[in-house]
């Protein structure tokens, strides 16, 4: 009878692994909904993150009615740190959006961009702080994949996957890098700025969070037209932003827009309205002015 129970104890365990392994995740949380003023509730936000040991590096308002806080925290930078290319999810991105008389509170699912990025950590305690801090109404962004499915995600065949990012330049030293990549974001000449900046603990490794303004002769770039094709839902996806640019050691590179517009939106449709094809200049435009503002003198 004791091996009977030993064996129906192994098959629970077994059956509960394979459900968890299973459930899906989704880009984006939701964490409240309702009436207010724009300016206040982005005070208020702040000072709910703040309350939850983050640290806000950076904000900014890429368009009309909406505000993006990005923090981060110790469990961010040091799981970061044992990540390869970990920087990319060193900063969490904090929406507020108000579409029409509401106000959205949401942010990057911390499960879900671990996975994508392929981080050593699945940044459980970081998820629990922004639930208490800013609430959890819902997932949403997405049908939903499989921890598995995002450590390996890639939008269709041919497409990228988080291992193949965009090298942007080479420089003769990590503090070349740093001191070229800042000279191009304080200049703006490509449309290119800094939101934020995270220095990797105990490595040569820092994350530049940019906004990017087009003009009417190359919109391809700019983060209102881009979020104007692909973010058309009632709950608002702005966590998306901002894009990131990423120096290791001497190298400066970049997601590939393909991949990392994708990530956010992995249910958005190759052709029609809303859809890819109606970006599709804006990965090839992007990598140009990121590698531009980075130092590339080609």
């Amino acid at each position: 009878m004791s091996n009977l129970f030993k064996f129906l104890g192994a098959l629970a365990l077994l059956v509960c692994a394979t459900v968890a392994s299973a459930q899906t995740l989704k880009p984006f949380v939701l964490g409240s909904k309702g009436a207010g003023d724009l300016a206040a509730k982005v005070e208020a936000t702040k000072t709910a993150l703040t309350g939850a040991g983050f640290t806000i590096v950076g904000s900014y308002s890429p368009y009309a009615d909406t505000t993006i806080l990005i923090a981060t925290n110790d469990e961010l930078k040091t799981t970061a740190a044992k990540s390869e290319n970990g920087g990319f999810g060193a900063g969490q991105r904090v929406s507020v959006v108000k579409v029409k008389d509401e106000v959205q509170v949401s942010y990057a699912n911390p499960a879900y961009w671990a996975n994508i990025y392929r981080m050593s950590g699945d940044l459980k305690g970081t998820a629990d702080k922004l639930q208490a801090a800013l609430g959890k109404v819902e997932e949403f962004g997405a049908k939903g994949l499989t921890a598995a499915e995002l450590r390996n995600y890639h939008y269709k065949m041919m497409m990228p996957y988080f291992d193949d990012p965009d090298p942007l330049v080479l420089h003769a030293s990590h503090e070349d890098a740093i001191k070229q990549v800042e000279a191009g974001l304080a200049a703006g000449k490509q449309g290119v700025t800094k939101v934020y900046r995270i220095d990797i603990p105990g490595k040569k490794e820092v994350v530049f969070g940019v906004a990017m303004k087009g003009t009417a002769n190359d919109k391809f770039i700019d983060d209102k037209f881009i979020m104007g094709e692909v973010d058309f839902k009632d709950v608002k996806s702005a966590a998306h932003l901002p894009y990131e640019i990423l120096v290791v050691d001497r190298k400066v590179f970049a997601l590939s827009a393909r991949f990392r517009i994708a990530a956010s939106f992995p249910d958005l449709s190759m052709t029609g309205d809303n859809s890819f094809m109606r970006i599709m200049e804006s990965p090839g435009a992007i990598k140009k002015a990121l590698a531009y503002t980075a130092g590339d003198k080609d």
